[in-house]
């Protein structure tokens, strides 16, 4: 949901405005996680923290810091900053609800959080009491405000780490935090749990090893910091390594820049080298070294004892617009270029064989399962209906799809020879990743299938498909539905292929993924066309109604949600088998009707949906096979190519992504950053 954005410079000379500029210029990269309202904090003149906020986009945020009297000339040999964008969870965007959050009006301690703590009223009901006065009404105060509650309580005895490792025993939630504190000049502590958070590495020499040691508390169940033998007490109470990996081949410090950031997007720019906090890591920053520690081990804590030290495998330009005018533009364009992506080194065209090397080894057990059950929210939840079908077809396996939230609500059951797929564009949606651990605590094989290399649900799961889509930015999912499609499909064929009976019907849909590339970029080039038609017949519209069934009907939850959550149109799609059963209730001459039509063993039923919508004076638009006549001649028609039943809504979704796109602009909205909304999901 918020993107939180961190930045520490040892030994590199910055002046306040570069540290200002790295940390907005973050943020930006981030916005499409949240755009209610953003703020950074540095350091100040006198061994302080300055904190900017700003309601509204980074653009705004970047304005006011031009009106300050700061001196930005000011020079910084080592440096720690933070910046936050917000998605607004708790009070409404304002300056005073942004973050960072801080301590007192002296700023003490500031902290910037994604995520959600859910215990907050708790915390807020102690402090108060304890005559603490709160100045917003977001929970991230309390957090900030408990921070100095806990050290001042120790007597300001605390080091950085054991402060924030006592803070964030006492929460309960979701959150990636970073800390930073006018106590402890140039460090800074990150700490995540249940929201992503990792951290860029850039020196000028190659580091020495490709990891970073995990730094366990020592164990003594008498204190919760109980020093080790022979210890500087002035250094934190922890096993303590040395940090191998930051040090010059003399064993001299070098000059270094950590980037912290919620997604690899921000991080990009700067260094591809890379590496992922899992759950109750908590990360310590200062004298140019990093020290990564643990909030508790116990005996279930398998994680591993190092972080590895990662390359990105992204570039700049992904993440940019180039020559489009909107992500969500890009995005729908690049779909011929990112459906190969994904099938690229995985289907072999010739032979009619599917190989995912993420599942190799997991297979046979799948092939033996109970029953398939797909979990997943929005978008991800669609392309999982899309493809249920065809796993059922080819694999003779009960198949489910379950909206990930409604799944936790029935805690439904679940069995060890089940197998549970979980899709999820950012590998990071909260709901998602909540029904993988009930479903890992209950003994199923769970696999993954994300966007997102390194995300938690790529890392938990026991294998797993990565769609391979690249970056997305726009907060509308487009080119990772499609490629989610195409995904899935290839796990049923690849299940399938030791079964004769289904021989024919594989092949005919490799072919099919063979020619998708250039299905979809003919209905690209009907791009003008469709323009036109969202300008004289749906702008003006304030509802849309989508039909379709069979494969389509998943066709049609998704086309509506593009238009409802791009141009604020309400638009619902309907499985037009239950036309008849209420829905038709709505249709006349002046409901607006979108109606699949593509010729696959449900035409006929479709062609009932038609009649019966024609016969109350609807007038619908109907996506058809190009050349169907009966239907081009007498409506309006957007053609599609035609191709195999199982992959046609792969096409379909085209021109409806199209049309999202132009009501938005034609309504004056924000394409990429629509109201109310952010892309990662991180809070349930």
């Amino acid at each position: 949901m918020c993107g939180i954005f961190g930045y520490c410079n040892f030994l590199c000379e910055k002046t306040r405005q570069e540290v200002c500029d790295t940390l907005l210029n973050g943020l930006s990269r981030l916005e499409y996680r949240g755009y209610d309202s953003s703020g950074f904090a540095v350091d100040g003149d006198k061994e302080d923290i300055t904190i900017m906020k700003q309601v509204g986009k980074v653009a705004a945020l970047r304005k006011l810091v031009k009106e300050q009297t700061v001196d930005f000339n000011k020079h910084f040999i080592s440096h720690c900053g933070m910046a936050h964008t917000r998605w607004a969870t708790h009070g409404q965007p304002s300056q005073i609800n942004s973050h960072p959050q801080r301590s007192d009006k002296t700023n003490e301690f500031a902290i910037v959080h994604n995520g959600i703590i859910t215990n907050y009223k708790e915390i807020k009901l102690l402090l108060e009491k304890k005559g603490y006065v709160f100045e917003s009404d977001t929970d991230t105060e309390c957090v900030a405000k408990l921070t100095k509650y806990v050290y001042d309580s120790h007597n300001q005895d605390l080091n950085f780490t054991e402060l924030v490792k006592a803070v964030v025993k006492e929460l309960e939630g979701s959150y990636a935090f970073i800390f930073k504190s006018a106590h402890f000049p140039n460090e800074i502590v990150a700490t995540r749990r249940g929201s992503p958070l990792l951290i860029g590495v850039k020196t000028a020499k190659k580091l020495k090893v490709d990891f970073v040691d995990v730094e366990f508390a020592n164990t003594d169940k008498n204190t919760s910091f109980a020093p080790v033998e022979g210890q500087d007490m002035a250094r934190p109470a922890l096993n303590r390594s040395q940090s191998r990996a930051f040090l010059s081949e003399d064993g001299m410090p070098q000059p270094i820049e950590y980037f912290l950031a919620s997604d690899a997007s921000a991080i990009v720019e700067h260094t591809k080298r890379v590496l992922y906090l899992e759950d109750d890591d908590i990360a310590h920053i200062s004298d140019g070294e990093l020290h990564i520690h643990r909030i508790r081990r116990s005996k279930e804590d398998n994680t591993p004892a190092t972080r590895s030290i990662q390359t990105l495998e992204i570039e700049l330009a992904e993440i940019m617009k180039g020559s489009f005018d909107h992500f969500m533009q890009k995005e729908i364009y690049e779909q011929p270029e990112s459906v190969v992506n994904t099938m690229r080194g995985r289907v072999n065209f010739e032979n009619h064989k599917v190989t995912l090397g993420g599942l190799r080894g997991f297979i046979n057990i799948i092939r033996r399962a109970r029953r398939v059950i797909f979990i997943a929210c929005g978008t991800s939840y669609h392309s999982c209906l899309a493809t249920r079908n065809i796993f059922e077809e080819l694999n003779q396996i009960g198949t489910q799809a379950e909206l990930a939230s409604d799944f936790l609500d029935r805690r439904s059951p679940i069995f060890r020879d089940d197998v549970c797929v979980f899709v999820s564009q950012s590998g990071e949606t909260a709901d998602t990743i909540l029904a993988m651990r009930y479903c890992l605590e209950r003994g199923a094989l769970c696999v993954g299938v994300t966007n997102t290399v390194g995300s938690s649900i790529s890392r938990e799961t026991h294998c797993g498909v990565h769609i391979n889509a690249g970056p997305e930015i726009g907060v509308a999912s487009t080119k990772a539905y499609t490629s989610q499609y195409i995904a899935l499909v290839m796990m049923a064929l690849q299940l399938s292929q030791d079964t004769t009976s289904t021989t024919e019907r594989r092949e005919e849909i490799i072919d099919g993924l063979y020619r998708l590339p250039g299905h979809i970029k003919e209905v690209l080039a009907a791009d003008e066309k469709l323009q036109k038609l969202a300008l004289d017949t749906l702008a003006h519209q304030k509802s849309l109604l989508l039909l379709g069934r069979g494969y389509q009907n998943a066709t049609c939850l998704e086309g509506a949600l593009k238009i409802k959550e791009i141009s604020y149109i309400h638009s619902e799609g309907i499985f037009a088998g239950e036309l008849k059963h209420g829905p038709l209730a709505l249709i006349d001459e002046n409901m607006a009707v979108i109606l699949l039509m593509t010729q696959d063993s449900l035409y006929p039923k479709v062609q009932s949906a038609l009649q019966q919508v024609v016969a109350r004076k609807g007038n619908p638009i109907i996506i058809c096979n190009t050349g169907d006549e009966s239907l081009v001649n007498h409506y309006k028609a957007i053609e599609v190519p035609k191709t195999s039943d199982c992959l046609q809504g792969l096409v379909n979704i085209i021109p409806l992504q199209l049309l999202s796109y132009h009501l938005a602009i034609l309504k004056g909205v924000d394409v990429d950053f629509p109201r109310n909304l952010a892309k990662s999901v991180t809070v349930e």
